[in-house]
């Protein structure tokens, strides 16, 4: 039986993005294997119980952690104990040292796949990223047979100034069966069930409570919202390092029972579906699924410009983007939708069109060519 090892950095990222890769593998006789940190405890339910086995491997985000080096330590040992005819290893860290470690299985016929969910090195990033970052992906791509991006931007540059194949996909694929479409019935009912009422005006902002995220806009952005619409809610859904830091600042604006914080949620699709406007103010995206998940639910988008947002919200088609700190941008915009009902329904529509391209359904065909199955 062929067998496919898949890495990362941490085992979440590969519950949250790999299920329909693995599925696709599994249909197609593969034996797939995952090596990554066990980080589970931290994300509140994830299970990675759909792969053939799983191994706990010491990765660090950091470059220069010495965990990294427990870690090659680790993937030597697991490579020269297994053998695998596709090692496709995703996230920086996980990647380069996956990377380093197959490179003597890749001479013997291992093909040695990786996937970019987004370059730290792209325009207008930190000149740090450029120095500490880009050297390491230009000489990694040596050692990789299928470099695959997933936002146009990475895939220009990476298939101009690296000597490798690189590949094209549309994200990871958005789970198009968990965020179907609830009916009119079925929100008015969600939104009892989950405490709010059927006029109450939500906003929806989904992603790790970090400074990145940048949850911190959009709550000033609320002082102006609220003014307009005092019952609006804006629901964060996600854990993290600044969870204190944003709810001390909802308390000093007086938003506390205006804000409120989901932690990490399992039914973020009943979220969506009831949810009036999607929101993201973070400084940097590689191709976010919550954006997806939204558009899927037929949400109208208002997020900061970045790359990630780019590749997905169309200006004034299918929401609106602007500057991630510009608070009283992101307040106009909110309440130029909440004010106008068709105006929502109608970029609600054309970004549930545009996402289709982004679905499971969709990437996993174009998963299917780059293994050629």
């Amino acid at each position: 039986m062929n067998k496919v090892l898949l890495t990362a950095t941490v085992q979440s990222h590969i519950c949250q993005f790999h299920r329909p890769l693995v599925k696709l593998l599994h249909e197609n006789g593969y034996e797939v294997h995952i090596a990554a940190r066990n980080n589970l405890a931290e994300k509140n339910g994830l299970k990675l119980d759909f792969a053939d086995k799983v191994f706990d491997i010491n990765f660090a985000r950091s470059p220069f952690s010495k965990n990294n080096i427990t870690a090659y330590k680790q993937m030597k040992k697991l490579l020269s104990e297994n053998h695998y005819d596709v090692i496709h290893c995703n996230t920086p860290m996980g990647g380069m040292i996956t990377r380093l470690a197959a490179d003597r299985y890749r001479k013997e016929g291992t093909k040695v796949f990786y996937t970019a969910h987004g370059f730290h090195f792209y325009e207008g990033a930190p000149k740090k990223n450029w120095v500490i970052y880009y050297p390491i992906e230009k000489q990694m791509a040596k050692k990789t047979d299928k470099l695959i991006t997933i936002t146009k931007e990475d895939y220009a540059l990476a298939s101009k100034k690296f000597r490798t194949n690189s590949y094209h996909v549309h994200g990871v694929g958005v789970n198009s069966k968990k965020y179907e479409l609830f009916t009119e019935e079925e929100k008015v009912k969600t939104r009892k069930e989950l405490g709010y009422g059927e006029g109450e005006p939500l906003l929806l902002c989904v992603g790790e409570l970090l400074v990145n995220k940048n949850q911190k806009t959009i709550i000033k952005a609320m002082s102006s919202i609220v003014k307009r619409y005092p019952d609006c809610k804006l629901l964060l859904a996600g854990n993290g390092s600044e969870e204190q830091n944003l709810k001390a600042l909802a308390s000093e604006l007086g938003l506390q029972n205006n804000v409120v914080f989901l932690g990490y949620s399992l039914i973020l699709q009943k979220y969506e579906n009831i949810c009036d406007v999607a929101v993201s103010c973070s400084y940097r995206e590689g191709l976010p699924l919550n954006i997806m998940e939204a558009m899927l639910c037929k949400k109208p988008v208002v997020a900061s410009v970045n790359r990630g947002h780019k590749e997905l919200v169309a200006q004034g088609r299918t929401g609106y983007l602007v500057n991630p700190d510009d608070a009283e941008a992101f307040a106009e915009n909110i309440i130029k939708l909440l004010g106008d009902k068709k105006l929502c329904e109608q970029l609600g529509e054309n970004a549930y069109d545009d996402v289709q391209q982004f679905t499971d359904v969709s990437v996993t065909e174009e998963l299917r060519k780059l293994y050629e199955l």
